[in-house]
């Protein structure tokens, strides 16, 4: 195996570092990228964090599983990168220092944006030798995500790394142009994405699961000796769709994430901060709460829940597609009572 000018044998350990560029400073910003090579052959599988460096539970995810020395391969190889974007890391930003977005700037281009430098360099010296792997993320600011895989639902591959991993939730994800799992499944790789918490804060639970479940797709390659099963299967949602505030206001939520949330049901409230209106929100779809708002100040459109749905023919109904199709809320305006 050859990483950046390396030459890595069967049964090494090797840290190195892909140099990406430089500050303005001159320093010069390097992505640390850890090696874990069994004697015996098989599968190489990528456990990548920190695409987005306001994303820290994937990273904490990879320091841990590194830390305590957890990645020792029975067969095959494990490729850990606990952060892609260093910019956007020491900048506490989901973007590069120039505004873009990383997962949306594969293949990249070695002169191109910042962004799209990451992503060009990652493919050269990393995606080809991947067979596989998970990419973990987390939500927005102040949006939390109920830990889920994401993936394309009905490739036989990414199925079987999703039911393996057994997260509380299974989404099914459309390719989005420009990003990873796009670039990935045109060479005929499977990446699925787990996502857990919100931004710029540690999710232990979140966390847990992910090793748990990173361990479980290991098993599942022949790369682990055992892991431990999930609690439950795992709640397969085949659309979901965000339920938007319709006025502007301080949102207060009567819900939590994770549950269940019928048709009709009262999730929450929007007020304006004078005391004189408060209205209802009330659920136009049936389904479970995979992604909460936690920012109390709302605008009108922004994103309050994020539901997946669970029911085919409620889905088709509502016409809704995947990934994230946009709905309005129903709202009752209250009689002068402070939710």
């Amino acid at each position: 195996m050859h990483i950046n000018g390396l030459t890595i044998r069967p049964g090494e350990q090797v840290l190195t570092r892909l140099v990406i560029s430089r500050l303005p400073s001159g320093t010069v910003i390097d992505v640390p990228v850890y090696v874990f090579r069994s004697r015996e052959p098989g599968p190489t599988v990528l456990l990548m964090a920190g695409m987005h460096g306001d994303e820290v539970n994937g990273i904490e995810t990879i320091r841990r599983l590194i830390r305590r020395d957890l990645l020792h391969p029975l067969r095959g190889t494990i490729i850990a990168i606990p952060i892609l974007n260093i910019y956007g890391f020491l900048n506490f930003s989901r973007e590069v220092p120039d505004g873009k977005d990383v997962n949306r700037s594969f293949p990249g281009h070695p002169r191109g944006s910042l962004a799209s430098r990451v992503a060009h360099r990652f493919m050269r010296e990393i995606l080809p030798l991947v067979d596989c792997g998970i990419d973990f993320h987390t939500g927005g600011a102040a949006r939390s995500n109920f830990p889920q895989v994401r993936c394309q639902l009905g490739s036989p591959d990414s199925d079987a790394l999703a039911q393996a991993f057994g997260a509380p939730f299974t989404l099914h994800s459309a390719l989005r142009p420009g990003s990873l799992r796009e670039a990935a499944f045109k060479q005929g790789k499977s990446i699925i994405v787990y996502e857990a918490g919100e931004s710029l804060r540690l999710d232990e639970e979140g966390i847990e699961m992910a090793i748990a479940g990173t361990f479980r797709v290991l098993h599942h390659l022949g790369m682990m000796a055992e892991a431990v099963p999930p609690a439950q299967p795992s709640i397969v949602c085949l659309r979901h769709t965000w339920l938007r505030a319709k006025f502007a206001g301080l949102f207060r939520s009567h819900v939590q994430n994770g549950q269940y949330l019928e048709k009709g049901q009262t999730y929450g409230s929007v007020a304006d901060p004078y005391g004189e209106q408060a209205v209802r929100l009330e659920s136009p779809v049936s389904g479970y709460i995979i992604g909460l708002n936690h920012m109390p100040v709302v605008n009108q459109g922004d994103a309050l829940l994020h539901v997946g749905l669970v029911d085919e023919a409620e889905a088709a109904r509502l016409a809704l597609n995947p990934p994230f199709n946009e709905k309005p809320n129903t709202h009752e305006e209250l009689e002068e009572e402070d939710l």
